[in-house]
């Protein structure tokens, strides 16, 4: 986690001190859209949360691929810190298939939907910015075995809180590459069918992509 916060902290930093180097800058964008692609880190050795669902550690998928769309407006500026609302909503999967030859283990499936709203710090120039944001939502959490039929577990709406930070640098006009690095406070699940709810959850994803202004 500290990891994780000194690099986003160099973000910071280092694009704003590249807008200071070039000069007066254009202001940020009324309007932003990230589109990413991400990879949430599963955990794979949570024996509560391979419990909630009638698992074993082995099973869990760990790592995954999916995808975050979100949408920033950039309302005023305090001093060098322009101040925005939004929102996103972010798919992760997982898998994972037992190897040939294992025998009591099961092929499982993990699905993470999330959608939360973001208030963000910005510093820097419409050419390039970084950020950091948090915000609060709610997310589904589906773990199963492939196949198998969802439990009430697998479709509980679940308090989340996300935090994190990132940065966007504009080669073009309108287009720009950009980065975010999350975590998500998922809330814990309920008990269902006499299994334990998951348990309280801070899920890392690292995602990557474009943005539009």
């Amino acid at each position: 986690m500290r990891r994780v916060a000194i690099a986003v902290a160099a973000a910071v930093l280092l694009v704003s001190g590249a807008a200071r180097a070039q000069g007066p800058p254009p202001p940020l964008p009324h309007f932003v859209v990230d589109v990413h692609g991400v990879v949430p880190v599963f955990p794979n050795d949570a024996q509560q949360l391979a419990d909630s669902r009638g698992l074993s550690v082995t099973e869990l998928p760990g790592a995954g691929i999916g995808g975050r769309v979100g949408a920033h407006v950039y309302l005023f500026k305090i001093k060098a810190v322009t101040i925005g609302v939004g929102g996103e909503v972010m798919l992760g999967t997982s898998s994972s298939t037992p190897a040939e030859g294992t025998t009591g283990l099961v092929p499982v499936d993990e699905r993470l939907t999330s959608a939360g709203s973001q208030l963000s710090m910005n510093f820097g120039s419409g050419r390039g910015w970084s950020y950091l944001s948090g915000g609060i939502g709610r997310s589904k959490w589906s773990l199963h075995p492939a196949g198998a039929a969802q439990t009430g577990s697998d479709t509980e709406s679940l308090p989340t809180a996300n935090y994190g930070g990132g940065a966007r640098w504009f080669a073009k006009k309108h287009l720009a590459f950009s980065f975010d690095v999350r975590l998500y406070e998922i809330q814990p699940g309920s008990a269902v069918a006499g299994r334990p709810g998951s348990p309280r959850t801070r899920l890392l994803v690292v995602g990557a992509g474009v943005s539009f202004k």
